[in-house]
């Protein structure tokens, strides 16, 4: 028996990592969450930057797994490879926010 999922919800999952990952990033709420306040702020942001820039790695991972899951036709057709492609994707950013998360924590 093989249980049958909506391509959407990996697809929406796969969204809202990467916005969070995005505001986190470009937004400053790494930045607020991290680095407010204290008188080494310059210094923890540049780290923090640093730890942005690892975390992308990840995160360009995700996004290329994700885009193709749905832009590849050969994708598309077979169930088990977008699967595969969306499952990575997830695991990516997932990966990419633990980057940003602990890297986040070190510089403080």
């Amino acid at each position: 028996m093989q249980i049958r999922f909506s391509p959407i919800i990996p697809t929406i999952a796969s969204f809202l990592l990467a916005a969070l990952w995005a505001l986190s990033v470009f937004a400053g709420w790494g930045m607020e969450a991290f680095c407010a306040g204290g008188e080494a702020a310059d210094a923890c942001s540049q780290r923090l930057g640093t730890v942005s820039t690892v975390s992308a790695l990840f995160a360009t991972l995700a996004a290329c797994c994700t885009a193709a899951a749905w832009l590849l036709p050969w994708s598309r057709q077979d169930s088990r490879a977008f699967a595969r492609l969306m499952g990575a994707g997830v695991l990516a950013w997932i990966a990419a926010e633990g980057v940003l998360f602990l890297g986040g924590l070190l510089v403080r």
